[in-house]
């Protein structure tokens, strides 16, 4: 059995709920589709959580953007950029600043385990690509592109938005799966993880999923929203709506 998280932004509340909850479940491999910072106020701490855990990861648009430049972003998550890479730089502990960013630098893009895929976005465009669960009636052009990408299971974060797309194309929440996705050798699925650190399914609770050679398990996990909200609030460079949002879960 492993666990998979992804768009863990910056919040170590939500970081390490997730992982006590792993670890109560006795999951050791861990893996993380991208995205560890952006948008919020602990991105050190959290960079340092997934190092020394050894979480095998990958890179996501907000990883990319803080080493190498924000594009198309909105104000709010450019603004948490520059100052996300100006709390790096300026870590006075060089060798703990050099990990880092030698962390960041050697991030792959995708990670590849016989049949299974792990991406940030979509095995077509592994950084950038959202997958919508609208794109199954507005995009089926591009549904059935992307499901020429993968091999058996593809687990991808990104939107926030915690499901499973069949290449139908279908898409199944969390709520219509009950939790729970049983894994069928002759059916391909992209499944989003949904986020540790910023859900966007209008439920708070950071989100993770558990995969055995059966199932994969969605997870949800709640955590001490407040205490990353006062952060946010409490940083003139972070816009106070990705505080806001957090208690909405959008």
């Amino acid at each position: 059995m492993f666990a998979i998280i992804s768009d863990i932004h910056s919040n170590l509340a939500a970081l390490q709920a997730v992982l006590e909850d792993i670890q109560k479940r006795g999951i050791k491999e861990i893996f993380c589709l991208g995205d560890i910072v952006g948008y919020g106020p602990q991105p050190k701490e959290c960079l340092d959580l997934i190092i020394d855990r050894h979480i095998a990861s990958i890179i996501g648009n907000h990883d990319h953007a803080v080493f190498y430049e924000p594009t198309n972003f909105n104000t709010g998550a450019e603004r948490a950029s520059y100052w996300t890479r100006q709390v790096l730089e300026e870590e006075p502990d060089r060798e703990k600043r050099n990990q880092r960013w030698s962390f960041l630098g050697r991030l792959p893009t995708r990670l590849q385990m016989g049949g299974i895929t792990l991406v940030h976005g979509s095995p077509r465009k592994p950084i950038n690509e959202y997958i919508f669960p609208d794109d199954i009636y507005t995009n089926t052009a591009k549904i059935n592109a992307i499901f020429e990408r993968v091999k058996h299971l593809c687990f991808v974060g990104h939107t926030h938005v915690p499901g499973v797309f069949l290449e139908d194309p279908d898409f199944y929440s969390v709520d219509e799966l009950e939790y729970i996705y049983t894994i069928n050798e002759n059916e391909r699925a992209i499944i989003n993880v949904g986020s540790v650190g910023q859900p966007r399914d209008h439920d708070t609770r950071s989100s993770y999923v558990a995969v055995n050679e059966e199932k994969v398990e969605f997870v949800r996990v709640a955590y001490n929203i407040e205490e990353t909200v006062a952060k946010i609030f409490a940083n003139k460079d972070l816009d106070n709506f990705e505080g806001e949002r957090l208690r909405d879960g959008r």
